[in-house]
């Protein structure tokens, strides 16, 4: 069940208060609960330090935290008296160091976030998410409360040059002179102290709105392999908007101080604000990871602080798209140079865009609607790469002008890798290489490096992952699918699933070497599945009517002791989108065996349905463990009535399974029932599932006048014997087996009597005669 607690006391409140023990000493848990997640709104743990600016937001927040409770007393009659009293406490308590405060409220969030964290092994990413944004808007009110530290000393200053020239005109020898000189040098060193504290915290501002950038870089990756995204840029715009307010008013303090600062400071400043311009620039749609030659598409870039920086453009800027290779990715991440252009590497069609805001939802965008790659040039790979694994990626690069000096900035930035192919049957291939490289490159890397072998856990992880979102289901992976999985790419060596999480598991072992006695790789197996359940399979995934990743030997012991006629499926681990019926069946010798049906591809499921396919076989009966097939399948059974509008007699195909039996199998019913051949869609005597035969079933199944003798399966291009064009005694069949057949079977009387009361009893009640003839053979 999804949870949807969204604050840190939604889960403290629902745990034991034996928990807590100790910990509402200083602060009454009665008040605790009222307050509930007013308390974590507000920036209590980043209160550390003793500095004019924490100590004035820490009486803030007390006088918040009283105007709140008085607030809550008035709606509370019954308890407002109790309410106000621990009101009156808190105040007579806190009042002369709110500090204190501060700390004791810093212990209870901190105590309670690890309890939360020990009870569900992690704190929940929304919790994260908003002490995050709680951090920042501490930082940023520190920063607005520094520039504003600076003013107030400039007017100081002022005021005390104003005050020493009165003095130097009216009498130079003043005694008040020196004392008010050295004031005025003390307030310049503060003021020089505040700048290089602004400097220190405006970087560190700055850092987090970049990793918080990269992480939504990060997540927009793993985008790509199906992880949930929040792509709202707003909340990172906003910040960007912030800081660059905070550069703006901090040179302009640096100008008007008139101050010989260190050097660094201003370049640090140009520094951080370049930064800033140059990470608002990103990839809000990224283009396919999976490009094909001469196949149009699509892609967008958004200018984060274009909105507040390009207000009024007398021009609109151009965007330009181009294809690059990975060596070319790396140099211009080292030194975002043109120079890297000297050799072309493809060519993009349509590949410019204007730069647009849109003023109704404050975005600075350009769209790409009609890219196309018309050719690409291939670089020197290893001697073991193929072309699949090759990475390119798209850079986008602008240059604008900002402010009245028109100063020029170059933005660029690189998609997410791209892997180019110029035809269908290398997309599976370059699939691969993507998820591996979206699942596991590390953040901020050189591109487009990515790790070689990975932990078993963080690759179920991504399967997992992949399965969800390309199947589009809730129903995600079982441990013992991964321990199924876990065997196809590790072999039979290992015997818990706790040994296989241990491993690692290489880019070759998942798509370069071929699974054992197989001529396909974990990944083409794992991809053909994916495309089957995908098409054809989703509701029964969804409904867990699929077992699925399980080996044969997993499904032997499920079934070995459950009565015949209980089947399940599973996919085929020995075809590429394939699934299989397993089922127990019935011997002659009244014991019972496992049997299992040619695996069903989409060829096969795309005239047929799976629940069809399960209702057309008499010999399944009942779902693993015990579920009827008529239940578990209903829904998904094809129940319209086709019109008939021709002049055709309506038919429909139907799929068989051949009971084992040791007669030849083109004899046991040449023509069914109604004069049309059944053909069998899935049974087949070899393990590796070649073509499919086609096979005739015989009514009376084992009852046969010649007992029991091998199967044969006939192909489709044998043509069926003909007995009455034969003049001989007798006809070979395959196997040896011979009818012995009267001559001339056809020849009949010029004259027809009718048939003697005894002759019509017969016709009429064939049943003991057929059963004597059975039980009797000649």
């Amino acid at each position: 069940m999804t949870n949807t607690n969204t604050s840190l006391w939604s889960y403290v409140s629902t745990m034991s208060p034996e928990r807590f023990n100790g910990l509402y000493e200083e602060f009454p848990h009665t008040l605790r609960c009222l307050l509930g997640e007013w308390l974590e709104t507000e920036p209590w743990e980043f209160i550390n330090k003793s500095d004019s600016f924490c100590t004035l937001l820490a009486g803030r927040l007390l006088s918040a935290m009283v105007e709140k409770i008085q607030d809550l007393a008035n709606k509370n009659c019954n308890s407002a008296a109790q309410i106000l009293q621990f009101v009156a406490n808190i105040e007579s308590r806190y009042q002369k160091d709110p500090l204190q405060l501060a700390t004791v409220i810093k212990r209870i969030l901190e105590a309670e976030q690890t309890a939360v964290q020990q009870q569900h092994q992690h704190i929940p990413l929304v919790i994260e998410r908003q002490r995050e944004e709680l951090k920042f808007r501490f930082s940023l009110q520190k920063l607005q409360y520094r520039l504003q530290e600076i003013r107030n000393l400039q007017e100081s200053l002022q005021q005390m040059k104003g005050n020493t020239r009165a003095p130097l005109q009216q009498n130079s020898q003043d005694c008040q002179f020196p004392m008010q000189e050295n004031l005025q040098a003390s307030s310049l060193q503060s003021l020089q102290r505040l700048f290089m504290k602004i400097d220190s915290e405006l970087e560190e501002a700055k850092k987090n709105v970049l990793v918080r950038l990269l992480i939504w870089k990060r997540q927009q990756q793993w985008a790509g392999n199906g992880s949930p995204f929040d792509e709202d840029l707003s909340p990172l715009q906003m910040r960007l908007e912030c800081l660059v307010d905070i550069c703006f008013q901090f040179r302009q303090q640096l100008v008007a101080s008139g101050i010989e600062l260190q050097p660094h400071i201003r370049e640090h400043l140009d520094d951080t604000f370049n930064s800033l311009i140059q990470n608002s620039f990103l990839v809000e749609k990224q283009p396919p990871q999976v490009l094909k030659t001469q196949t149009k598409f699509q892609a967008s870039v958004r200018f984060l602080l274009g909105p507040h920086l390009l207000k009024h453009p007398p021009t609109s800027f151009l965007v330009t798209a181009d294809i690059v290779t990975e060596k070319q990715a790396r140099e211009l991440t080292a030194n975002r140079s043109a120079s890297v252009f000297s050799e072309s590497t493809g060519e993009i069609v349509n590949n410019t865009a204007s730069l647009d805001i849109n003023a109704s939802s404050n975005s600075c965008s350009a769209h790409f609607k009609n890219l196309l790659l018309k050719k690409i040039k291939r670089c020197d790979r290893k001697s073991t790469e193929s072309v699949t694994e090759e990475k390119c990626a798209v850079l986008f690069s602008a240059n604008i002008c900002l402010g009245p000096n028109k100063t020029k900035f170059h933005l660029q930035v690189l998609s997410l890798p791209v892997v180019v192919i110029v035809h269908g049957n290398q997309d599976n291939n370059a699939k691969a290489t993507i998820l591996w490289d979206n699942a596991f490159a590390a953040p901020d890397r050189v591109p487009f490096v990515v790790a070689e072998r990975v932990s078993w856990k963080a690759m179920c992880e991504t399967l997992n992952q992949k399965f969800l979102a390309e199947v589009q289901t809730t129903k995600g992976l079982l441990k013992e699918h991964y321990f199924f999985l876990a065997q196809k790419i590790f072999g039979d060596n290992l015997t818990s699933l706790e040994e296989f999480q241990r491993c690692h598991v290489s880019w070759s072992q998942f798509n370069k070497e071929m699974l054992p006695g197989r001529g396909f790789t974990f990944w083409q197996w794992f991809e053909g599945i994916l495309d089957l359940t995908k098409k054809y399979l989703k509701n029964y995934w969804s409904d867990r009517l699929i077992m699925g990743f399980v080996s044969k030997q997993y499904v032997f012991s499920c079934l070995s002791n459950a009565p015949a006629g209980t089947f399940l499926l599973r996919f085929s681990d020995s075809e590429i989108g394939g699934i299989s019926i397993a089922y127990v069946t019935y011997l002659q010798d009244g014991s019972t065996q496992v049997e299992n049906i040619q695996p069903f591809t989409a060829k096969q499921l795309s005239i047929r349905s799976l629940a069809d396919c399960v209702l057309d076989l008499p010999q399944l009966h009942m779902l693993y463990p015990n579920r009827p097939k008529h239940e578990a399948f209903r829904r998904d059974y094809n129940t319209e009535t086709r019109k008939n509008t021709s002049s055709y007699v309506p038919a429909r195909l139907t799929i068989t399974v051949d009971t084992p039996c040791t007669f030849p199998t083109s004899i046991q019913n040449p023509v069914d029932s109604v004069g049309s051949s059944n053909v069998n869609l899935a049974v087949h005597s070899d393990s590796t599932y070649h073509d499919e035969l086609m096979t005739c079933s015989y009514p009376l199944e084992d009852a046969s006048p010649l007992g029991p003798v091998d199967s044969y399966p006939m192909c489709q291009d044998i043509e069926m014997p003909d007995l009455c064009m034969s003049n001989e005694d007798t006809i070979t069949y395959p196997g040896n087996h011979q009818l012995h057949v009267l001559e001339d079977p056809l020849r009949v009387s010029e004259t027809i009597s009718p048939p003697s009361i005894e002759e019509f009893e017969k016709l009429l009640h064939p049943d003991q005669d057929m059963l004597h003839f059975c039980q009797n053979p000649v």
